[in-house]
């Protein structure tokens, strides 16, 4: 099956990957201290409930133990949700993270799109998406899938919508599933995460990760949150038994001991965004005013999947989003990443879109940014 996601490093030659949305400062010093004390055990079996994380988690949050699942990864969790509820139907919006519509397809799950319109910058009015979900059929035992921070737009909504959504989503007899894979990642992640309507809304799932927040996407690490203790056991009953490995227990609990570390990393985000942004408007490329660790951008000037193309034979890769609903081959993600990083990738862009001209690293540009 052909590899459509970021991150793939393996099959061809790469010096720089913008493809993938992982945390810029890399793997935590004391995560990675955890991984090698943890070495000396790895001949035993891990515990299969994540017991031990499970505990440090509900601290984190405030919320539970019972309320908590983890997996190998988000993915893991939304197929193996997928897989417990076999839901009939399900509402998706467009463009948004393809996992959802493929663990849907594979149990024969018939999908309903909410195209979020490109005129309106593939914004969700949230209220236009109630009124959607009242007057599409019956929703009885389906899902609703809602990226927050959207996927590939980095787009958000504040948890006051999450949770109007759930309420509809509740009145329907339909599951919603928040994606928060990103929400750490942001500025102020509490003012739209969906966590503090869980209680009352035991028909919320929220999806979290390791996987991007920490640097952790070679370990492989999420967990969900949801009030309804018998989802989350019959998740528990169709997942692998050992699909959380001993190494990305110990990582996970070390990462959340990680304040300064996650504080550290907003700080940068918030600035490097900004600057990776003006560095593209500046070549005449249409960037979306994300608030993750990634930016979506358009190339009006060249074909489908031509800039991927160039990049690529400069050993640098990013991501073509023409495998995203409602977008094309010339809309490209690129994550954020180091200043220097960031500054080389804007250098290796102008060189291509102007081989003509004069190329110094000391241009005013650059101070300007």
């Amino acid at each position: 099956m052909e590899y459509k996601h970021g991150g793939d490093i393996y099959s061809q030659a790469i010096k720089m990957d913008f493809s993938a949305n992982i945390n810029p400062l890399g793997l935590p010093e004391r995560v990675q201290e955890a991984l090698i004390g943890a070495i000396s055990r790895c001949s035993c079996y891990p515990d299969s409930r994540c017991r031990s994380l499970i505990e440090e988690l509900s601290r984190y949050h405030n919320l539970p133990k019972e309320w908590i699942i983890c997996g190998n990864g988000a993915a893991d969790l939304i197929f193996s949700l997928v897989f417990a509820q076999k839901p009939k139907r399900a509402v998706i919006l467009a463009p948004s993270f393809s996992e959802y519509s493929q663990a849907l397809k594979a149990i024969g799950c018939s999908i309903t799109y909410f195209d979020l319109p490109p005129e309106q910058g593939f914004a969700l009015n949230a209220d236009m998406f109630c009124c959607f979900l009242k007057e599409t059929g019956n929703l009885e035992g389906g899902m609703v899938f809602l990226c927050n921070p959207n996927n590939p737009t980095g787009l958000t909504i504040d948890r006051d919508a999450v949770r109007r959504i759930g309420q509809v989503c509740r009145e329907k007899g339909a599951l919603l599933i928040v994606d928060e894979c990103f929400c750490e990642l942001t500025e102020e992640p509490e003012k739209i995460s969906g966590i503090p309507w869980l209680a009352e809304n035991p028909g919320m799932f929220i999806l979290k990760a390791f996987t991007k927040s920490y640097a952790m996407a070679g370990l492989r690490l999420g967990y969900g949150l949801c009030s309804d203790p018998e989802i989350l056991e019959k998740i528990n009953q169709v997942r692998q038994p050992w699909s959380v490995s001993l190494l990305s227990q110990e990582a996970g609990k070390a990462a959340l001991g990680e304040r300064e570390y996650r504080e550290k990393t907003r700080r940068l985000i918030l600035t490097e965004r900004e600057f990776l942004k003006r560095g593209l408007e500046r070549l005449n490329f249409q960037v979306w005013d994300s608030k993750a660790n990634y930016l979506l951008f358009l190339d009006k000037e060249r074909g489908q999947g031509e800039l991927y193309r160039l990049l690529k034979e400069k050993g640098v890769l990013i991501r073509c989003c023409e495998n995203y609903r409602g977008l094309t081959g010339q809309y490209y993600r690129i994550c954020v990443k180091t200043r220097e990083e960031n500054q080389k990738f804007l250098e290796i862009l102008e060189m291509i879109l102007f081989p003509g001209r004069e190329q110094r690293r000391d241009v005013s540009w650059q101070k300007q940014l």
